[in-house]
C-alpha cells in the first residue's frame, strides 16, 4: 500500500492570505501545505480521501492518473469544494466516478452540485455513483474500507481503516469503541491543529497523546495549520515514531 499527502494544511491552507508569520513566509517547502487530502493505492484500488479546493492542483502535482473512488470524511467546503473536478477522470476513464458518503454528506453534494444530480444533465458535468455508508466496513474493488466514528465538536465524521492504515482527520473526540478499530494499524495519519486550544481538533499535545495510546509503528500528523509552528522545529521535539506529515510525502506499507 502507498499513501501520498496530497495536503496536510487546516481550512485555509498554508500561507494564509496576507498573513506574515514566519511560518507564512518560509520559504521551506514543508511549510506550504494545501488543503487536507490524502491518496491511497492499494494493489485492488486507488482512492482519493476527500476533494477540498486544491483537489485538481493535487491531482496534477502528484500526476494522479487513475482514480477508482472517492470516500468523504464529512461535508465542511475545505473537503468538499473540489468535487467537481472528477469530471476529468470521467473523461479519461471512460466511467462514472464511486463515490462514497455518510447521509451529511450527500446532502451536502446534492446542495452544492445539484447539477450533477439533475434528470437532464448539462453536457460534461461530473458523472458518479454515489453509495451511502452508515459506519458499517464496505468494500471497493475487494478493498475493505472501514468506517471510524468521531466527533468535530458537536458534528458527527469518519476517519477510515484500510488493511493495517487508519486516517483520522477532522477531531477532537474519539470514543474508547472506535479506538479499538484503530488499534493494530501500523500506521496511523492524525489531524492535529495546532499548540493552543481548539474547539472542534485536536491539539498536537492531545494528538500526541492518542498517538501514544493508539501505539501505531509510525503517527503521521495532518490537517496542521500555520499555528502549529516552523515543520523543522516541532518535528525536531517530537517522540519517536510521531512526525509531522508534508504535502507530496509518500508512505510505503509493506
Amino acid at each position: 500500500m502507498k499513501i501520498t499527502f496530497l495536503g496536510t494544511g487546516t481550512s485555509q491552507g498554508v500561507p494564509v492570505i496576507a498573513c506574515q508569520c514566519k511560518v507564512c513566509k518560509s520559504n521551506n517547502p514543508k511549510d506550504k501545505r494545501l488543503r487536507s487530502s490524502i491518496l491511497v493505492e492499494t494493489d485492488l484500488v486507488s482512492l482519493v480521501i476527500d476533494t477540498g479546493p486544491d483537489f485538481r492542483q493535487q491531482m496534477l502535482t502528484n500526476d494522479v492518473r487513475k482514480l477508482d473512488a472517492v470516500l468523504f470524511t464529512h461535508g465542511h467546503k475545505d473537503h468538499t469544494a473540489g468535487f467537481d473536478d472528477i469530471r476529468a477522470y470521467n473523461f479519461i476513464q471512460k466511467k462514472a466516478m464511486e463515490v462514497y458518503a455518510d447521509e451529511r454528506v450527500d446532502e451536502v453534494l446534492k446542495r452544492d452540485f445539484y447539477y450533477c444530480f439533475e434528470e437532464f444533465k448539462y453536457p460534461g458535468v461530473p458523472d458518479l455513483n454515489l453509495h451511502i455508508f452508515n459506519g458499517d466496513p464496505f468494500e471497493i474493488n475487494g478493498e475493505t474500507i472501514s468506517p471510524i466514528r468521531l466527533l468535530h465538536y458537536k458534528l458527527p465524521v469518519f476517519g477510515f481503516r484500510i488493511q493495517d492504515f487508519t486516517y483520522i482527520t477532522d477531531a477532537n473526540h474519539i470514543s474508547e469503541e472506535e479506538k479499538e478499530k484503530v488499534k493494530g494499524s501500523k500506521v496511523l495519519i492524525l489531524n492535529a491543529l495546532r499548540q493552543s486550544d481548539h474547539i472542534s481538533h485536536f491539539t498536537l499535545k492531545e494528538a500526541v497523546a492518542l498517538a501514544q495510546e493508539i501505539g501505531a509503528e509510525k503517527t503521521y500528523f495532518t490537517h496542521m495549520s500555520h499555528q502549529m509552528g516552523l515543520h523543522d522545529e516541532i518535528n525536531r521535539d517530537l517522540p519517536d515514531g510521531i512526525q509531522l506529515g508534508y504535502d507530496t510525502q509518500e508512505i510505503l506499507i509493506p
